[in-house]
């Protein structure tokens, strides 16, 4: 897959131990997304925040925290991050979702046991 040019952003902003049937919500997420094709996903664990109740999460030794914040962004083309939107309605119950048109500079992904390109 090449994706250049304009695309879209997806950012969800979750806690660490919001949970989905049982599981990590941010391991559920990245895992539906990859199912459903996209063209990837990172994961970033915030070392403090807050959000709508405005209770501060803190990695702090003195304040130590379980929840903490986290961040999974996502780019692909735009039809592709619209599809996953009523998917994610349905997963996080407490968060935040946000989209932003991006331009995509370079984005290749080999196909398996291709070498890779120089």
């Amino acid at each position: 897959m090449r994706l250049q040019g304009e695309g879209k952003l997806l950012r969800i902003f979750i806690g660490e131990s919001d949970t989905w049937h049982g599981k990590p919500l941010y391991q559920a997420i990245v895992q539906r997304l990859r199912e459903e094709g996209l063209a990837g996903a990172t994961v970033v664990r915030g070392i403090e925040g807050f959000g709508a109740k405005s209770h501060l999460h803190t990695s702090r030794i003195l304040r130590l925290s379980e929840h903490l914040p986290l961040l999974i962004e996502v780019v692909d083309e735009a039809a592709r991050i619209d599809s996953v939107l009523p998917m994610l309605d349905d997963m996080v119950e407490d968060g935040l979702v946000t989209l932003e048109k991006v331009e995509v500079v370079h984005y290749r992904a080999n196909k398996e046991g291709s070498p890779p390109e120089a």
